[in-house]
């Protein structure tokens, strides 16, 4: 929740002077966010080094146990084990002197392609640290930064944060959810993917119906050639292909499906983007939009997942934007009211949410 008013708040005053009761609280809660912050790091060690993987695999053992199984020194991975279990990532039991992963901490850190797997989002905050720098001139200077000039542990740490809900969601309620696009991508349908990335939901969207075809865009050509490898590997790529384009200018047309996944709210002309996706369109064609999740209010956003969408909005999405022509920044958190304007202005006739999670909005747009 949003802190209480005497705290300073945007409906409140700051009070005249500190309250020891409140500051030593308020000291109480940095400890435990410097505590994590600094635990994002050795979650970044543990999934790079594959001790997360390994602890789940071989189950309880001791430091010397996991270090011989992944390759690495015992000292370190002590430490490491320590840390972790201080921060409640990895479980200590004193009686045997072993670290074990519960079920819950197993499908957070080390298995991939469960809903929960959160690890690959710790490269997402990796890029935020390494690329503080420009974001700081660009405070200064009030120029954009655009997304293909973050470290690329940004780019596969996106798409890794973001497949899970992706496989969780995508196939089974966000298609289902609009009309009548589920049967259209069972008979076989043109879509394309705006603002691809690394392709995981244009893959994920051709596994389940071969009878389609998928086009990913994005503008970024390392994220397209990397598409392309996963397409490959998922025996896909006769019916999703990847082509560098921006959203404003892609090519082709009578799309009965244009999607973009998290991407709208960077663009610098998401006005734009709606209405080249609107002329590409079928007359019966639908846009699904899919934004991070976001309430219109400001004092509605003010809880853990605003927190953490809005400091990526300030570090990734809106330079992003800033740094195109038209620069709208719209953000990470721009709301339904906000995003409904956009294609509105864009020229599209309806425009209703259809599904949500705590972390997006799903919304089908039409002509």
């Amino acid at each position: 929740m949003a802190s209480e008013i005497p705290q300073g708040s945007a409906t409140g005053a700051p009070p005249a002077g500190p309250d020891p009761q409140r500051l030593e609280a308020f000291m109480a809660k940095m400890v435990g966010d410097m505590g994590a912050a600094v635990s994002g790091a050795l979650v970044v060690l543990g999934d790079r080094l594959g001790l997360y993987k390994a602890l789940a695999a071989k189950g309880p053992c001791t430091s010397a146990e996991l270090a011989s199984a992944t390759g690495t020194s015992e000292r370190y991975v002590r430490e490491w084990l320590s840390a972790q279990a201080a921060a409640d990532y990895v479980t200590f039991n004193p009686d045997t002197r072993k670290f074990f992963l519960t079920p819950e901490q197993a499908l957070v850190f080390a298995d991939e392609e469960s809903p929960a797997f959160m690890a690959g989002g710790y490269e997402i905050l990796q890029a935020m640290w390494r690329d503080e720098p420009k974001i700081s001139a660009a405070f200064q200077s009030g120029a954009g930064v655009g997304w293909h000039e973050h470290d690329t542990c940004l780019f596969r740490g996106t798409e890794r944060f973001f497949r899970p809900g992706y496989n969780a969601h995508l196939v089974g309620e966000w298609l289902p959810a609009l009309d009548g696009v589920e049967q259209k991508l069972r008979s076989g349908a043109e879509v394309a993917d705006v603002g691809c990335g690394h392709g995981a939901s244009t893959i994920l969207m051709a596994q389940a119906f071969p009878n389609s075809r998928f086009t990913g865009f994005d503008y970024h050509p390392a994220s397209i050639e990397r598409a392309r490898e996963r397409a490959a590997e998922a025996g896909v790529a006769d019916r999703a292909r990847f082509e560098v384009a921006a959203a404003k200018d892609y090519p082709g047309s009578g799309y009965d499906l244009v999607c973009i996944f998290d991407a709208l709210h960077d663009m610098g002309d998401p006005v734009g983007a709606a209405r080249h996706i609107r002329e590409t369109l079928k007359l019966d064609g639908t846009f699904m939009l899919v934004e991070p999740f976001a309430n219109d209010e400001l004092t509605d956003n003010l809880n853990p997942i605003g927190r953490l969408f809005y400091s990526a909005s300030t570090m990734l999405c809106t330079p992003a934007s800033l740094s195109q022509e038209v620069g709208l920044g719209l953000g990470a958190q721009a709301g339904e009211t906000r995003l409904k304007s956009v294609a509105d202005e864009a020229g599209f006739a309806r425009f209703r949410r259809a599904a949500e999670t705590p972390f997006n909005l799903v919304f089908e747009v039409r002509p």
